[in-house]
Parts: C-alpha cells; structure tokens; sequence
C-alpha cells in the first residue's frame, strides 16, 4: 500500500509541555574560547530558500533514490522508505532523513538517516534500531485490539509495527485524548503488542516557551511584524513564514481569535491588557525564527518557510506553555491568578524548539531520548537569549527565570546545577530512563553548560554560577557559539527516534568531528563534558 503525505508516520511526541504536569560578569560571547579551530564552513547547513528545500526533498524522494537507498541498506522486500526531510551542507554533503513502512503500515522506531557526500555517495547511516523486520502483519487477534477511547481528541487504534525496542513486533497503536490533570490537552499515544495486548510504551504528545511596537512584559519595549493597514492591523508576521499570534481568551480548545489594533502600539507591559502576552509571545517567535535563520540558515521551524500559530491565554491559571505538532502551534498559558504568562524569550524558544525536534530527529518523548528532546528545547532556548542579547532580559543559562513559576523568585531550571530545582539530575544513572522527562534532559543540560562555560564558579552577565562535574574534573568551556553548531548538527542530522545518553555523546562527538577536525579540541572538549556528566 503507497502512502500519502498525510499517511506517513511522524516518529515524535506531538506535543511536549514546558515543565512536569502537576517546573565574573560577561557578554552575549561569554564563555567562547579564544583557542580551538575556527568552524569550517563547510559542515555547517548551506542556506536554502524553501523552494530550493522543497526541489531537494522532493529529488530524494523518487522511487529510484529510495529504491537504490533501501537495497544498499539491505532492506526487505515489504520496506519502504518515505523521505521526511533533507539536510544540505555548504560543502554539499546531505543528510537524507527517511521514516519507513513495513508491508504497508508504519514503522515505530523505523526511522534512518542517509548520509552522503556531494557526489551522492552514501557516507554512513543512523539508525534507530538494527532489528531486521519480519512480522506477520495479517495476524493481530480482534481481542487484542484496544477499544477505541471516546474523549475528544481520541483516535481509534491503528495498526502498526513496532520497533522502538528489542524485536519488531505487530503492535496496536491509539491516541488517548481529552485533559490531562494540569490543563493541558492530552494526546497520549498508547502502543499494544497485537498479539497478547501487553502495553509496550505510550508517549504524550503534547510537548510541554507593518512594523509596529509592543510593550512587553519580559523584553520591555519591541518591534513587531504585523499586517494590515487602516486603523486594522494584526499580529501575522509575513516576513516570517505567516507567524500569527491569537487570543483563545480562556478556551481550550479552537484556534483563537486574531488580534487587531488600531495604532499598532501593542500592550502595555502589564499581564492585566490581554494584548501583553499576544506582545512577548509574538516578539519571541520572531527571535527564535531570525536565530534558526540567522544561525543555521533554516527558514521557518520545519524549514519550509511555513510560519507557526501562536496562541495566549489558554484555559484559567494555566502555568505551563505546549507545542503541539497538531496544529504546528505553541500555546501558553498566563499562570498563577492569570497574573504570569509563560511567554518570555526562553520560553517561546523552547517550545518552538520542539517542532524543530518534531521535525528532524524525533525524539520520543518517553525515557532518555524523551530527556534528550526536553534538553535539546532548553538547550537551543538559551541559545537564543544569548543572541537576542535583549538588555532587560539579559542572556543567562537559566530557564523561565522571569516567570516566578513557584512564587520564590527562582528559574524554572538551573544548567550548570540541574538538581537545585529538587528533581532533575546532574548526572547519568542506569536509571535515568525511568525519571521524567523534565528532570532527565538535566544532565543533558549540564553537559550543554560544561561544553560551554566549564566548572567551578564564575558570573556571567550577573548571574553566579557554579558547576561541578561527575568526576572532579576542570573543565574549560569552548563558547556556547561552538557548543550550539554542536548540538544542532547532532540533533538534525545524526539524533534518531530512540536516541539515548550514550548515543548522543557518539553523535555530538561525531558533529565536533565534521565542524572542526577530527580529534580536536573541541571532539576532546564534548567527550570531557560527557564525562563530567557520567557519560562515558
């Protein structure tokens, strides 16, 4: 059976919340070692309009380019791969991203990524898993289908095979819908051996951040995109994909009003005119739209220059923020007495993060790669603060630190010491699969702060920090310019759907080797830093 677009399988969560449900002075440059190799351009993405994205996709996306792909990989007769994205390097070399099906159905843990040379000569492969598949796809017992749930937002079971884990299997796969206890909208994909029933892993998918001027809660006074002329102008941003942002005023559920404005002087900088959040939530998916631009030369979260809804003031007292691949949109909520909304630069960075995540590797969201997926959004947030470099909100390595999330004055997450929050890790543990994935992507999040900064204690832009290592060692960072070319070329070309700890120290390794030389200061720099994080 051939599929279509809209049939193909996505491998990640389809939406993913900011926090767990029920969260000596610098610059902008802090950190960046003034040794090491220069990046060689080359490895870095090559700047790509989303036409020229499309041509490319769709040239790697013909049934001879699949076909001699699928036999080199020594796939079976019943595997086919479906092209979801590709990457072009400077120097040429691409980076063919494929989901697969198997007699039809989609494949779970299926996902590889093809890399080649500029000739098209194939250079390697990443892999999610290595099991070959050979299922009896004709056999799943009707008492063994789960019964199809009735909140809204449920689908009904679909057959698929599953190769997340261990032995490819004929599995049952169905999307739980409804709320879940924090608020939040609740699609929780539930996968079931078709044969005798047992759950094999469930995942949610909600992941859990004209020109005019708006006066901002978090970022003080900014520029706008926005559209309309004629005393009606409007929070959609054209020169970023069709960036919108929209009022749900209190709903959950729709796709929100439009803002519009007669002046188009937005807000007030206070969270008691509804305009002030739709000001920070717009002006942050501006800055992390120009960073991925700016940086990596991708256009739009998905890089095809398509832009992403914005949504604020969702549900009453909901403090959290979620993407959701749904609607391709994040949506946040305004917190505590509706007095915070969870819309500064960070935040905003982080959720459109995970569509970026959604759209490459995707990571499930469930154990380590679910940790890894969480860091990857706060990893790439403060990212983007350090090069917004806004003053009133000043670059740090904190996340959430304006939102006074618990009402003490403290950040959401500290990166160079993840377990001050109470829960995260700052280390690796054989049972870290096991912890949510809020508190996991900790010791991702510290390796980050090592690779960047170093340990011990320093201040940068007026925040202290103090990092230690697993293993007593002193650590030098290398800038967190070199550190996030690292983990961006990782995360989008090398990271697969089952991704773990272990995995992502090889493939960060692997991206410092292609960026700067092989078995150079900087391969050194993130083998130290995994080390230092008990990743060995």
């Amino acid at each position: 059976m051939k599929l279509n677009k809209k049939q193909r399988i996505s491998a990640l969560a389809a939406t993913a919340a900011l926090v767990a449900a029920g969260v000596t002075a610098g610059t902008a440059n802090a950190g960046q070692s003034a040794g090491g190799s220069a990046t060689p351009q080359g490895a870095m993405p090559a700047p790509m309009t989303a036409s020229a994205h499309a041509k490319l996709v769709k040239s790697a996306d013909t049934e001879a380019a699949k076909s001699a792909d699928a036999k080199a990989l020594g796939l079976g007769s019943k595997e086919a791969l479906h092209v979801k994205d590709v990457i072009k390097n400077q120097n040429g070399a691409t980076h063919v991203r494929y989901e697969r099906t198997y007699d039809g159905l989609p494949v779970i843990g299926g996902d590889l990524v093809v890399h080649k040379d500029k000739s098209g000569k194939r250079t390697g492969v990443s892999r999610s898993t290595s099991e070959k598949i050979a299922v009896d796809t004709a056999s799943a017992k009707a008492s063994a289908k789960p019964a199809t749930p009735r909140a809204e937002g449920s689908k009904a079971p679909r057959k698929v095979v599953f190769a997340s884990h261990g032995k490819p299997v004929l599995a049952w796969e169905t999307v739980h819908g409804g709320t879940q206890k924090s608020g939040a909208p609740n699609r929780l994909h539930v996968f079931t051996d078709a044969t005798t029933g047992k759950k094999l892993m469930q995942y949610q998918g909600i992941e859990t951040a004209e020109e005019g001027t708006g006066a901002s809660e978090y970022s003080g006074s900014v520029k706008l995109s926005t559209s309309g002329s004629n005393g009606k102008y409007t929070l959609t941003d054209d020169s970023r994909g069709g960036n919108k942002t929209l009022n749900l005023k209190g709903s959950e559920n729709g796709d929100g009003e439009p803002y519009t404005d007669a002046d188009n002087k937005w807000g007030t900088g206070k969270p008691d005119n509804d305009q002030t959040a739709a000001v920070d939530a717009h002006y942050g998916s501006a800055q992390t739209w120009d960073f991925y631009k700016d940086v990596f030369k991708r256009k739009g979260i998905a890089g095809d220059g398509k832009g992403a809804p914005s949504r604020v003031h969702y549900g009453k007292n909901y403090a959290n923020a979620f993407w959701d691949d749904s609607c391709f949109c994040m949506t946040y909520g305004d917190g505590e007495d509706n007095k915070k909304p969870l819309t500064s630069v960070d935040v905003t960075a982080h959720e459109m993060t995970h569509g970026v995540t959604s759209s490459t590797s995707g990571l499930e969201y469930q154990g380590e790669s679910g940790g890894l997926n969480e860091a990857s959004s706060d990893i790439m947030a403060a990212a983007v603060e350090f090069h917004v470099n806004n003053k009133k909100d000043v670059p740090d390595y904190l996340v959430g630190e304006q939102l006074n999330f618990a009402g003490d004055g403290k950040p959401l997450r500290w990166m160079d010491k993840p377990s001050r929050d109470g829960n995260s890790l700052d280390n690796w543990s054989k049972d870290a699969g096991n912890v949510d994935v809020h508190y996991s992507s900790g010791i991702a999040n510290h390796f980050f702060y090592l690779l960047s900064e170093g340990s011990g204690k320093k201040e940068i832009n007026g925040v202290k920090y103090d990092s230690p290592t697993a293993d007593n060692s002193k650590l030098k960072g290398i800038g967190i310019k070199k550190a996030q070319s690292i983990w961006f070329k990782a995360l989008t070309e090398n990271f697969t759907a089952n991704t773990d700890y272990a995995d992502a120290r090889k493939q960060t390794i692997k991206a410092a080797d292609d960026l700067y030389g092989k078995g150079g200061a900087e391969s050194k720099a993130v083998d130290a830093a995994w080390k230092g994080v008990n990743v060995k």
